[in-house]
């Protein structure tokens, strides 16, 4: 575990001592992978996914906010269908390795630190790369103009096609 999670532990269980918590850890924290922030949440069972990816909502959809939130993990080789967002989208990539890529556009790599914006009703896919696992915080604004639209699976020929760094 990196200094920053070391820290963000401690400061934890700082706190969970100060409240007066003695006791085995929230299950919450239990399934957290050691790398990541958020908890990985549940397997997206949906049928929009290609591959094994989990789903942890942070923030439902509200009327006040219009904006939902979730931490996405995607299991080496997982990816989203082709899908787009009619009120746009951010990716904040917080582990791993993965690709984004927008129709009719190379696949680009994408990594932790990194930020994609997803235009309103660009039509794109996401996930991991073959050989590490991916997670990103997704950010769906203005959801009163529709959350996601899924359209067709992402063939191996386009999760397999070119890569621009």
């Amino acid at each position: 575990m990196n200094r920053r999670g070391v820290t963000i532990v401690l400061s934890f269980m700082i706190v969970l001592y100060s409240c007066g918590f003695r006791g085995k850890a929230p299950k919450a924290v239990q399934d957290r992978d050691p790398d990541t922030i958020f908890p990985r949440g549940d397997i997206i069972a949906s049928g929009n996914f290609t591959g094994t990816a989990f789903l942890q909502m942070l923030v439902p959809a509200d009327t006040v906010y219009n904006t939902q939130i979730g931490n996405v993990t995607f299991q080496p080789g997982a990816r989203s269908h082709w899908h787009f967002h009619p009120g746009g989208q951010i990716l904040l990539v917080t582990h791993g390795k993965g690709y984004y890529q927008e129709k009719g556009k190379p696949r680009l790599i994408i990594r932790s630190g990194d930020v994609i914006k997803c235009p309103p009703n660009v039509v794109h896919w996401h996930g991991a790369s073959s050989d590490s696992s991916l997670t990103h915080i997704a950010i769906s604004p203005n959801t009163p103009k529709g959350a996601v639209v899924w359209l067709q699976p992402v063939t191996d020929k386009e999760y397999y096609g070119g890569i621009r760094e």
